[in-house]
């Protein structure tokens, strides 16, 4: 709960000026939504209630419009506000329970030293101040309101996650895990795949994946549209747009490209049977790519107006005869008998059955295998950030798959991991002092969390919920 509640915090209350804007009563009409007793409460926490009042107005401030709340209705939206709220409710408790306070001194030290509100000479500008509360259509008192939760909020955390002092050891920890070295051997595999493809793996291919192999054929009607080959002249006027008019209203009208053309005699191209290749026309290329469209459209293209028509779709198995179908189906020969070698390393590795012996035999040629050291967690010269994450997890004489550059895929064995302590007084131990104490932090907040969820019962009033939900459906 409590990393929900600092997230929320961060995000929503985020910076001393800019940040607290409040957008007021975006949702008109909303109170309507509730009535009846006891049903104008959406939650309760232990004994203090939130009512349908307090939830309109966080809606209202969360800068949320209607038709967004609307789309998401379904993915819980309406729940996550709630829950957003309930969390500022429960920093307003514990903020009093714990008698956290804030003065009016500290309150006006913080906005007078803020940066945005400073004259040329670094001393607060009241005029600055009152701009800017116009600017964001602000009353004092309701922005240092806002000021003065938001600090109470930090307060909160600080109290309880202050005085944290993280012992060398831990730093040095984390040092140790992101800078140690380590010398790797690895193998580029697509040095060792299978790239011949027989004409019985062909024929079985084919036999085996007959749904997969089988495309869409198509029949199309196109043209390109011009002033040229529309009114006979090269501008685009007003009767070339009026004409385009025409054409849009007997498309919606269900006329098909050749009764079209026998009124503007624009002279469509036709082709039967299309099929999508690398080399095919980018025009033919876009309407491939609509087919499972509306059946005719006219699309603006700046320099001239497309119209086409698939009349027929057909889906059945391309001839293999065709020297491009057959060298894209030995491609997809070829990657399945990767995927399936590098799929037998790989349960091999995780069964630990993989030998060292069978790491020189797989790479045909001693030569093929490579050595690099690994110099820190950032060393991504060869392999892939997720790779030396993945690799920086495993212990020494380990066995791994990992990606590189142009998804390249290398077989790796690490044989060597060396370690060296930080020094005490290196110009870095400040940031492996934030890195420490960050985590003893978190584990602080996971506690916390723990405590809030014992210490404050909530209940949710459902149907209240329902009839907000209703009211933006």
């Amino acid at each position: 709960m409590i990393g929900k509640l600092r997230g929320f915090s961060n995000s929503k209350l985020a910076g001393v000026l800019v940040g607290i804007i409040i957008i007021p009563f975006v949702f008109w009409g909303m109170g309507s939504v509730f009535s009846g007793g006891n049903t104008n409460n959406v939650a309760k926490i232990n004994n203090e209630a939130i009512s349908s009042k307090d939830f309109v107005n966080f809606i209202n401030e969360s800068r949320l419009t209607n038709d967004i709340i609307k789309a998401n209705i379904d993915n819980n939206i309406v729940e996550q506000i709630l829950s957003e709220l309930i969390s500022e409710k429960l920093i307003e408790m514990e903020i009093s329970e714990l008698n956290i306070s804030l003065s009016e001194e500290a309150l006006a030290n913080k906005i007078r030293s803020n940066s945005i509100l400073l004259d040329d000479n670094k001393k607060f500008s009241r005029v600055k101040y009152e701009k800017f509360l116009l600017e964001n259509n602000l009353t004092a008192s309701s922005f240092e309101n806002s000021l003065k939760n938001q600090e109470l909020k930090k307060n909160l955390f600080k109290y309880v996650s202050g005085g944290i002092k993280s012992p060398y050891f831990l730093k040095n920890k984390i040092f140790i895990n992101e800078n140690k070295k380590i010398d790797v051997e690895f193998l580029d595999l697509d040095l060792v795949h299978d790239k011949t493809v027989s004409n019985q793996e062909i024929d079985d291919f084919i036999k085996n994946n007959q749904d997969i192999l089988k495309m869409d054929f198509i029949d199309i009607s196109y043209a390109k549209i011009t002033p040229q080959n529309l009114i006979e002249i090269d501008e685009f006027n007003d009767e070339f747009f009026k004409k385009i008019d025409e054409i849009e209203n007997s498309i919606l009208n269900g006329l098909s490209i050749k009764e079209i053309n026998e009124i503007y005699n624009f002279k469509p191209n036709e082709i039967k049977n299309f099929i999508l290749k690398d080399n095919s026309d980018e025009t033919l290329k876009e309407i491939y790519s609509k087919r499972n469209e509306d059946k005719i459209q006219l699309i603006d293209k700046n320099d001239y107006y497309l119209i086409f028509e698939i009349s027929n779709i057909i889906k059945k198995i391309p001839n293999f005869n065709d020297t491009y179908f057959l060298e894209s189906l030995k491609k997809n020969i070829v990657l399945k008998k990767k995927f399936e070698f590098n799929k037998n390393i790989f349960e091999k590795i995780d069964e630990k059955l993989f030998s060292y012996e069978e790491f020189i035999k797989i790479s045909k040629d001693e030569n093929n295998i490579k050595t690099t050291t690994i110099e820190n967690l950032n060393d991504n010269k060869i392999f892939d950030s997720d790779s030396i994450n993945l690799i920086y997890t495993l212990p020494n004489k380990s066995f791994t798959l990992v990606t590189g550059d142009t998804n390249k895929v290398y077989l790796t064995k690490i044989d060597n991991i060396f370690y060296t302590d930080i020094d005490k007084n290196a110009e870095n131990i400040n940031e492996y002092s934030t890195k420490s104490n960050n985590d003893i932090i978190n584990d602080i907040y996971t506690s916390y969390d723990l405590s809030l969820n014992s210490k404050y019962k909530v209940k949710i009033f459902n149907q209240t919920i329902d009839r907000v939900k209703n009211y933006f459906r």
